[in-house]
């Protein structure tokens, strides 16, 4: 009787896993879509706001030495409230930093390219968090092209570089330039590049309300257009970027010369002395050498960064590829 009760009950048992297998999966899935998502916290706490203005010291004062212990208040206060968009924001901002000027380094380990893993989850949340904010869904698609690069992963590499359109869709001014800067490491003759290139001009002629000469380049017309209000502030300085308007024209500048159009760059470079403020840009010499050495940097541009070369290589390879349009002084 045991016997055929418990050959039963194993019978029973066996039907019973193999009827609710595909019914705990599929619990498993709602379980997860059912999932609430992130909440944005209202208003930001005392020690939130303190990492955020230990932030902004480093990053316009150019101190990257400071990153380690700005990445720990901002860690510390993220662990603290998880849903602030901001303070998620600041620490993906921490981390293409950390990774973007490396070049700064004596010596840079295999590991820094971690930043852009973390980057890319904090930019994640920070999207999720403020999803009408089109400046974050710009760097969250940088750093997924980014890390889909690094890893060989051509599907988060498309994702990527299709949030980057999205993006670009939402807010043309501020990331065309993102996107195309995101790409400006391609090779010169692959046809992404030139499409980088391109963004480039667009975002002069979305800032400006009609195509910019891509000859002279001349830029000196727009200037009585600069403000400080909606979409098209993303085109000058401000206080979160004091030197964006010299910052952009010198990537423009390096990737025309990558691109072998080195007096067109020349007049490019050039643009970024009617700036008001162009006295005070901390790398107004490196520009100045950059019209000088135009026809020689096709070559160099066009190589990959050479250890320890921080300066004379593109733009987004060098020790200013953040500073050029953060660094206030």
């Amino acid at each position: 009787m045991t016997t055929r009760n418990s050959s039963g009950f194993g019978l029973l048992l066996s039907l019973f896993t193999a009827v609710a297998a595909p019914g705990m999966s599929g619990c498993a899935s709602l379980a997860v879509w059912s999932a609430p998502k992130k909440v944005a916290s209202t208003r930001a706490s005392p020690t939130a706001r303190a990492a955020s203005e230990r932030f902004w010291q480093a990053l316009h004062g150019g101190r990257y030495e400071e990153l380690p212990e700005v990445l720990d208040v901002l860690t510390a206060a993220y662990l603290k409230n998880p849903n602030d968009a901001e303070t998620a924001a600041y620490l993906g901002f921490s981390h293409i930093w950390r990774v973007s000027e490396s070049a700064r380094l004596a010596k840079r380990s295999p590991t820094v390219t971690d930043d852009i893993t973390l980057s890319r989850k904090y930019f994640s949340d920070a999207v999720e968090l403020a999803p009408h904010d089109a400046r974050l869904l710009g760097f969250l698609g940088g750093m997924e092209l980014a890390e889909g690069s690094i890893h060989g992963d051509e599907k988060l590499k498309r994702t990527g570089y299709f949030t980057l359109l999205d993006a670009k869709r939402a807010w043309p001014e501020f990331n065309l330039f993102t996107i195309g800067y995101s790409m400006s490491r391609l090779p010169f003759d692959d046809a992404k590049y030139q499409e980088a290139l391109d963004y480039q001009w667009e975002t002069l002629d979305v800032c400006v309300g009609e195509r910019v000469n891509r000859e002279t380049a001349a830029y000196a017309g727009y200037m009585t257009q600069e403000t400080q209000r909606g979409r098209k502030r993303a085109c000058w300085n401000s206080w979160i970027a004091p030197h964006n308007f010299e910052g952009f024209f010198l990537n423009m500048g390096d990737m025309l010369v990558k691109f072998g159009q080195p007096d067109v760059a020349r007049r490019v470079y050039a643009d970024a002395r009617l700036s008001k403020t162009y006295a005070a840009w901390p790398y107004r010499d490196v520009l100045e050498e950059r019209i000088a050495q135009a026809p020689d940097n096709v070559a160099v541009f066009r190589r990959p960064a050479a250890q320890g070369e921080a300066r004379r290589t593109l733009m987004v390879q060098s020790s200013f590829a953040c500073m050029a349009c953060h660094q206030a002084r």
